[in-house]
């Protein structure tokens, strides 16, 4: 073991949180994003604390990196020392002001669920200074500064402590200018222009894995316009582009105020295995946070009560 370095020779934390900035996320793309930088910024103020230290930290490929052995003890060290400081200076309030609660949620959950429902949080905590982060990042709570989050994810793949909020069902929706007859049989979809979700990992939100769950033949539709983002599926429905797979606890308001309608048969909905869960970052947070936590979930029960629209 070699001897420390004085605080004069220690190098800039800039270097330094750039470096543990681009191994939490493995990315130097990703890292620049969450510093505000540009990558040749980070790149550099990599490059430039191998210099100062004379051994290489990361070991850089086309489209990867990883860490050199000085590389990753350093980062296991520095990581947790800039979480300390992270979670020290969150603590404080430098001028007594409440410190934002920020939510995380995919872009469809914020843009469906988490929108029309905010005002009713803003009558009952006025004061709440609530920041919305929505991206479909599975982002690391604690080191990423996020108090809570809503996540989609089977019971099995969520940590200790997360508190389930609602499952979910699957029917195609569509506008009302278009509805025919219901839909019972894959045969009935055929006509029909059909709008995809593009995402193969949750194939029960795509119309032939749909149609599988169902026992149904595979589907020959008449056209298919596929998003890769779920609102915008339901957009695109609502602008009467064709049919949707509507996952219902998230599109309710549309159903009850009758701008989107059921298309099909009530035995032609889906069940899926995943649930939407609320996480929270510390064991025990600010009292915004508690009361956001806490709205959350009244909101997720009342609904479920079919209380709200």
């Amino acid at each position: 073991m070699g001897m420390s370095l004085s605080l004069l020779h220690l190098p800039s934390l800039d270097l330094v949180r750039g470096f543990v900035a681009v191994g939490r996320r493995m990315s130097i793309t990703q890292a620049a994003q969450d510093l505000c930088l540009t990558q040749s910024a980070v790149s550099r103020q990599v490059a430039a604390l191998e210099a100062q230290l004379g051994v290489r930290l990361l070991l850089r490929g086309h489209r990867s990196i990883a860490f050199t052995p000085e590389g990753e003890r350093l980062f296991r060290s520095a990581d947790g020392a800039l979480q300390q400081l992270q979670d020290v200076l969150g603590s404080l309030s430098t001028r007594g002001a409440p410190r934002p609660v920020t939510l995380s949620a995919s872009i469809g959950v914020t843009g469906l669920w988490l929108l029309p429902r905010l005002s009713r949080l803003q009558q009952r905590h006025p004061a709440v200074d609530l920041r919305v982060s929505a991206n479909n990042r599975l982002a690391d709570l604690r080191s990423d500064g996020i108090d809570l989050a809503i996540r989609y994810a089977p019971a099995e793949a969520v940590p200790e402590g997360a508190r389930w909020l609602f499952g979910e069902t699957v029917a195609p929706v569509i506008s009302p200018a278009l509805v025919g007859r219901p839909i019972a049989t894959a045969q009935e979809l055929q006509g029909l222009k059909l709008l995809e979700f593009d995402d193969p990992r949750h194939p029960w939100l795509q119309w032939q894995g749909w149609a599988a769950a169902l026992g149904w033949r595979p589907l020959q539709p008449q056209g298919v316009l596929r998003f890769n983002q779920y609102d915008q599926v339901i957009q695109a429905a609502l602008a009467g582009q064709g049919v949707a797979l509507g996952r219902l606890e998230l599109i309710r308001p549309l159903l009850a105020d009758g701008r989107l309608v059921l298309a099909a048969q009530s035995h032609c909905t889906v069940r899926a295995g995943h649930a939407f869960w609320l996480l929270q970052a510390q064991p025990q947070p600010s009292d915004d946070v508690r009361r956001v936590a806490a709205w959350i979930e009244a909101e997720a029960e009342a609904e479920a009560a079919g209380a709200l629209p």
